[in-house]
């Protein structure tokens, strides 16, 4: 039996990281539903283990100190970037669209919920395989069930991750034909169609411009500092909030100052934090702290779980398949608001990524959608985590348990 300190199961973790990354380039069902390479491959070394546990064998023992660590810088990140310059920026669309997403998130829950008590589980295993799971995807059911887990409900982490990929994989099926759905219904098409939709309307100003050596070096520090100090004060406002009896996940008040920062530099300019840089370095973290996470998955403790978690996805899948058409008709019942609703079934089922698999799908066959580009991405990767992790904060602390 192997064992491996902190810095052997961080090298560990890199290796699944490209075994993830070389499996989803030659499994041609990995790359089209976007499945994230960091949990293919720690979903690998996880089935090897419970193989080897069912023939009583131990491989390894894994040192998951810095796994918290990843985990914090990661959604630091989010909240460096979370700029409410570029919400006002984006105008009333983005915080209507933030508004819908939000208020369907409660509503997952209360489906959860109902899900779990039909069939005499904890009310929280319909919280966590509702909005935290499907609209927060892997990184945020694995940052949570530390604390459902002390609700409660016994192998939170392994329900997380079944739960995410489920609904991964269906946001990734569903969302483009909804959407086609819809555009065919009222004969909705966009402006010129090319092979790629016009990304660039989605990007900052500034975004393709090429810096030289000394400023990426530059842009790279900061961003790290930045995110380090931000973390190391954000773990004092974690304890404050802990102190008055609040059930917080680790990272909120990192996240919380890290916008604060933003806020900050969006006033003043002393920092001029680089937006590309800060999500470079907080996608490698989320990489790494997923890869480590899913090797130390215990998939035995999904056994019995599958009829619920099988019957909660079948009626999510139901309800934002005609959540949908809200979606669209708020939105302006114009072309745009389609792809918006097909992105908006691929984020609050899966992930950021699978909503822009399926408009850029949609785009490349109907025609260009900017407004959609906008709208989805900032929404989907920056702010509906705030609103998520509030909305899951209060479910676990104010539901009587």
């Amino acid at each position: 039996m192997l064992e491996l300190d902190a810095v052997q199961t961080l090298a560990f973790a890199g290796l699944a990281l490209f075994l993830g990354y070389a499996l989803c380039r030659v499994v041609p069902l990995f790359n089209r539903y976007n499945l994230p390479a960091p949990v293919i491959g720690g979903l690998v070394v996880a089935l090897a283990v419970l193989v080897a546990r069912s023939r009583e064998v131990t491989l390894f023992t894994l040192d998951t100190s810095l796994q918290a660590p990843l985990m914090i810088a990661f959604f630091t990140t989010i909240g460096v970037n979370a700029s409410v310059a570029l919400l006002k920026l984006s105008g009333r669309q983005v915080l209507v669209f933030l508004l819908l997403a939000s208020a369907f998130a409660i509503v997952q829950n209360l489906l959860g919920m109902a899900v779990a008590l039909g069939f005499g589980l904890h009310p929280l295993f319909g919280v966590l395989a509702g909005s935290t799971t499907l609209t927060g995807g892997p990184a945020t059911g694995l940052a949570f069930a530390p604390l459902f887990e002390q609700a409660g409900v016994t192998g939170a982490e392994s329900i997380a991750v079944a739960s995410a990929m489920a609904g991964i994989l269906c946001g990734g099926l569903l969302g483009g034909p909804v959407a086609t759905v819809l555009i065919r219904r009222h004969k909705l098409y966009g402006g010129v169609r090319l092979g790629a939709p016009d990304e660039s309307a989605a990007e900052p100003l500034g975004a393709r411009d090429t810096p030289d050596f000394a400023t990426r070096e530059s842009n790279a520090l900061k961003s790290i500092v930045v995110i380090l100090v931000a973390m190391w004060l954000g773990a004092g406002v974690s304890a404050g909030l802990s102190a008055a009896g609040l059930t917080l996940p680790a990272y909120v008040g990192a996240m919380m100052v890290g916008a604060l920062i933003r806020y900050l530099d969006d006033r003043t300019g002393w920092i001029r934090l680089p937006v590309a840089t800060t999500d470079l370095i907080g996608n490698v973290c989320l990489s790494l702290f997923l890869a480590v996470a899913l090797m130390n998955l215990k998939l035995w403790e999904l056994a019995g779980l599958a009829a619920p978690l099988l019957v909660n996805l079948t009626l999510q899948v139901a309800l934002v398949a005609l959540f949908c058409g809200v979606v669209f008709r708020v939105m302006g019942r114009d072309y745009d608001a389609a792809v918006m609703g097909g992105g908006f079934i691929g984020f609050m089922l899966g992930t950021t990524a699978n909503a822009m698999a399926v408009m850029r799908t949609l785009v490349e066959r109907y025609g260009m959608a900017p407004r959609a580009f906008l709208v989805a991405p900032l929404v989907g990767a920056f702010f509906i985590d705030f609103t998520n992790a509030l909305i899951i904060t209060g479910f676990l602390n104010f539901w009587p348990q």
